[in-house]
């Protein structure tokens, strides 16, 4: 398990997926924001789910609460480049577990896995401009926003500003070990 001060990134369990169904799937709204796609309704254990935990562009974990091993999320490095180095952050906290500070925390433990583990050179968060709880997250960790995409995402019936932050291994530094 990866671990950051509060947090804890492991394989994600049969047990997680049910909670996960409940808490982030099948909020319409939050998976529009948070995948760049319409919502579809995707059943547990589905082939769609199994094709995207075997994608090796694709790593999915499971956030737990490190105190009580309490599932509050998911997180992932996704578009994993191999020849440029680079790949994409993201993350979504269970409702419950949102405004705690948890994000800042799985931000960092996936930088770990992103510089450390895989080697990367490069790491970006793509979010939604007015997804300031992200932003702050990443910025927390060393990434600066690099632009916005004006108009970029339609979401929900509207087109939002999508905000890009960047952060390259030399820049990154690593939170002291607890």
């Amino acid at each position: 398990m990866l671990r950051g001060e509060k947090v804890g990134l492991r394989a994600q369990s049969d047990d997680d997926l049910p909670v996960i169904q409940r808490e982030l799937s099948n909020d319409v709204e939050g998976v529009s924001r948070a995948e760049g796609r319409a919502w579809r309704p995707v059943a547990v254990g589905s082939k769609a789910r199994q094709a995207q935990e075997d994608d090796p562009k694709n790593v999915q974990f499971s956030v737990v609460e490190l105190e009580h091993g309490e599932l509050i999320g998911v997180a992932s490095v996704w578009g994993i480049d191999t020849h440029n180095r680079s790949a994409h952050l993201g993350l979504g906290l269970l409702p419950a577990a949102r405004g705690k500070g948890y994000g800042a925390d799985v931000v960092g433990a996936l930088c770990q896995y992103g510089f450390v583990v895989r080697g990367l050179q490069r790491l970006q968060v793509d979010t939604l401009a007015d997804n300031h709880a992200m932003i702050r997250a990443a910025e927390r960790n060393g990434f600066v926003v690099e632009g916005t995409l004006r108009s970029a995402a339609w979401v929900m019936g509207t087109f939002i500003d999508a905000a890009l932050l960047g952060l390259l291994a030399h820049e990154w530094t690593p939170a002291p070990k607890v």
